[in-house]
């Protein structure tokens, strides 16, 4: 990509979004096009069409979509499959309209089945049924990818997929009410650590087994497919390792400085088994993640601080 090549990212205040702008930012590229959701609503055709017309994009980064945790997709999966599905569908027909030279659709390993052989390779895709927790926004997932490969066969867009497996980082949500496992343990121990608490109670037994990527790693992988990889279907981005989420918590303990006791409550659900991904397809093109576990929760919990002393993480 020309560092002076017109690129959007589509979702830019996310914890996706975010990373990838300042990866980008870091190279150099001096014609990064943003929109915050108030500004554009990805959801409104007219709107979108409008925007690509104005804006003539080269390079698009769909790294927007409607998330949440398992209570809110259980909740609302009506919004989700229509939200996502309306994000997909808008951007990637728009980018095909205004002939956007390429497009990168950023997706989640809850695509595959929910009992494919682990780790998670991508011909495991539409082999089996899925999570039902999260079935609505995985098949809006799958839809945006099916979208980019059918754009790819009919009209040859170079439209691109990856699959980036659990991610944290800066960005990252620690509203304990909608936040994921990681920044959740890490808030829960710090509040713990600065009120002198004995126990920090942790959800499920601790014997899952997941995989963590530093979201900075993300966008460098990102970066790196624009520029590199042009293939159909969906590219795992992972580490290609996993720890049992006792193993995640006593890391995280030890950076927070926390030294209590972890009481884990086996009546929590634990959720799948295991969840890992297969990278060796993006490897041997080249990409393997940076940063190791400790690094990457050394830095998000260096970050959550100053967000919070910011008086920017509140409730």
């Amino acid at each position: 990509m020309p560092r002076d090549a017109r690129v959007y990212v589509a979702g830019h205040n996310g914890l996706v979004g975010g990373a990838v702008l300042r990866r980008l930012q870091a190279e150099g590229f001096t014609n990064v096009i943003t929109r915050a959701s108030r500004e554009l609503d990805l959801r409104d055709q007219a709107a979108v069409r409008a925007f690509f017309a104005q804006e003539r994009p080269e390079f698009v980064f769909l790294a927007a979509a409607k998330v949440g945790g398992i209570l809110a997709n259980s909740t609302y999966p009506a919004q989700f499959l229509y939200d996502n599905l309306m994000i997909a569908a808008n951007v990637i027909n728009a980018a095909h309209e205004s002939g956007v030279r390429k497009l990168l659709n950023l997706g989640s390993s809850c695509i595959y089945p929910r009992l494919a052989p682990q780790p998670l390779r991508e011909e495991a895709l539409l082999t089996g049924p899925l999570e039902e927790t999260n079935r609505a926004y995985a098949v809006a997932k799958i839809a945006a990818i099916e979208l980019c490969d059918h754009y790819r066969t009919q009209y040859g867009s170079d439209f691109i997929s990856g699959m980036p497996t659990n991610l944290y980082g800066p960005g990252d949500n620690f509203d304990l009410k909608g936040s994921h496992v990681l920044p959740a343990l890490m808030r829960k121990m710090v509040e713990a650590k600065e009120a002198g608490a004995a126990t920090v109670e942790v959800w499920g037994s601790g014997t899952p087994l997941r995989e963590f990527l530093f979201v900075e790693d993300l966008a460098d992988a990102c970066l790196f497919l624009m520029e590199q990889v042009s293939e159909p279907g969906p590219i795992n981005v992972g580490t290609g390792v996993d720890l049992t989420i006792r193993e995640l918590a006593e890391l995280i303990a030890e950076v927070v400085g926390f030294t209590g006791e972890l009481v884990f409550d086996a009546s929590k659900p634990d959720g799948t088994p295991r969840k890992l991904m297969d990278v060796s397809r993006l490897a041997g093109l080249g990409w393997s993640a940076r940063t190791d576990l400790h690094s990457g929760v050394s830095q998000t919990y260096d970050w959550f601080l100053q967000e919070r002393a910011a008086g920017n993480i509140r409730g």
